[in-house]
């Protein structure tokens, strides 16, 4: 959504759609907004809870299949498993996404691994191409007049146009770009208690060969799981800041991390995009 501070200050109805690495403060921000007024749109909930529900509990039930109490109560039916994600609490989506590598360290299998990441991408762009639908949702049945798209950190990696053409339209996009000291931040972070994350597939091949020749290993499966997650995570980083400026140069607008950790309310945040799209 291109335009200009002055006709998106007088819009009624305003929907916008976060992007930028997990840790950016996407989420904090959100939450500084009138929940009154703004119908917030996770879309990490929205994987979880529609397009990786099944996945995930099968994924607990396989888990609890190698505990021979647990495992005859599922067989009868004498117990159920849910997971119980929520916006702040998006830990089963995690464990499904997992890391590569030993399988005693609790990695995963090099091409399950695979499986996971491709699962994860469709479901991330399905729940982008939900927004729209939200959009009206959020409007006509619950009443509130405007929306905000917590996208994940991820959404870069999705190489699907389509889905940023969707979100262009039924949003304004804005970009939370970091500074070098939060980047050192995440790394640091990264590397303390390294997550499991989302890779392109040629991203993930070829970092995969370089640690492998690094740490003289000679295939996946003896991978540290944590330990490759803290050592790729910065070039991960440096692969992802291209691929956010050039949708935000493409679709919408970039404002600086220092700025957003600023803003006290919506006012501070309508006047930092509206700076933003006149710097544009």
């Amino acid at each position: 959504m291109k335009l200009s501070s002055k006709n998106f200050t007088s819009l009624e109805n305003k929907a916008i759609t976060l992007l930028g690495m997990s840790g950016v403060g996407k989420t904090t921000l959100a939450n500084k907004m009138d929940r009154s007024k703004w119908f917030h749109y996770s879309g990490d909930y929205r994987i979880g809870t529609k397009y990786l529900e099944e996945p995930i509990l099968d994924n607990i039930k396989a888990k609890a299949m190698n505990v021979d109490f647990l495992a005859d109560l599922l067989r009868t039916d004498s117990i159920y498993i849910c997971s119980n994600i929520t916006v702040n609490n998006l830990d089963p989506v995690s464990t499904f996404l997992g890391k590569v590598g030993n399988a005693a360290l609790g990695g995963l299998e090099l091409s399950e691994f695979k499986r996971r990441q491709f699962l994860h991408r469709q479901a991330e762009i399905g729940a982008m191409l939900d927004v729209p639908g939200f959009i009206g949702k959020a409007r006509n049945i619950y009443g509130y007049s405007n929306f905000l798209n917590d996208a994940g950190g991820s959404l870069c990696e999705l190489n699907d146009p389509n889905v940023f053409e969707v979100l262009s339209e039924s949003t304004l996009i804005l970009y939370i770009r970091a500074d070098q000291e939060h980047e050192k931040m995440l790394c640091e972070r990264a590397i303390s208690h390294p997550k499991p994350l989302y890779f392109q597939e040629e991203f993930l091949d070829k970092h995969l060969a370089m640690f492998l020749e690094e740490k003289n290993l000679s295939e996946a499966g003896e991978i540290n799981p944590d330990e490759f997650g803290s050592w790729v995570f910065p070039e991960l980083l440096e692969h992802r800041k291209p691929l956010y400026e050039s949708i935000a140069n493409g679709y919408g607008y970039t404002v600086n991390l220092h700025d957003v950790q600023n803003v006290r309310d919506e006012k501070d945040f309508m006047d930092l995009i509206g700076q933003a799209i006149d710097h544009s």
